[in-house]
This record gives structure tokens, C-alpha cells and sequence, in this order.
């Protein structure tokens, strides 16, 4: 999906704005990009046995159990 456009006229709409009006379409955004997290959140914590294996994979990682991955060129 090519967001550019979209990047392109928000930036024209919010250096158009007032320092004020600025400041209050910067809140809302934080207010999105929070609510897309949360809800981001909330899909993993749903996923059967999820808490559980990350947990266990925090674990690993603290004991230094990890594999490193390598990208291969193609």
C-alpha cells in the first residue's frame, strides 16, 4: 500500500495549521497511534498460549540462549 500521498497532503494540512491547532492534531495523533498499539496489544494477548511462550522466550534471551540469524543474499 503507497501511503506517500496520503504522508504528503498531512504534512501540507498540518504546517498549515496554527501553533495551537498544531499542538491539538499532535494529541490526536498520540491518541491514535496509542489506540493502535493497545489494539495491536490485545490481538497477541489473545493468541492461545502467547503470554506464555513470550515469556519463556524473554527468559531465554536473558540466559543468553539465542541463536543468531544470518540474511543470506539471494
Amino acid at each position: 500500500m503507497n501511503d506517500r500521498p496520503t504522508l504528503t497532503e498531512a504534512e501540507s494540512r498540518l504546517r498549515s495549521l496554527s501553533p495551537e491547532r498544531l499542538r491539538v492534531a499532535n494529541d490526536f495523533l498520540a491518541y491514535l497511534q496509542e489506540r493502535e498499539e493497545s489494539e495491536a496489544t490485545a490481538e497477541l494477548l489473545s493468541i492461545p498460549g502467547f503470554q506464555e511462550a513470550f515469556q519463556r522466550a524473554i527468559e531465554q534471551a536473558d540466559a543468553g540462549e539465542v541463536v543468531r540469524l544470518e540474511r543470506r543474499e539471494t
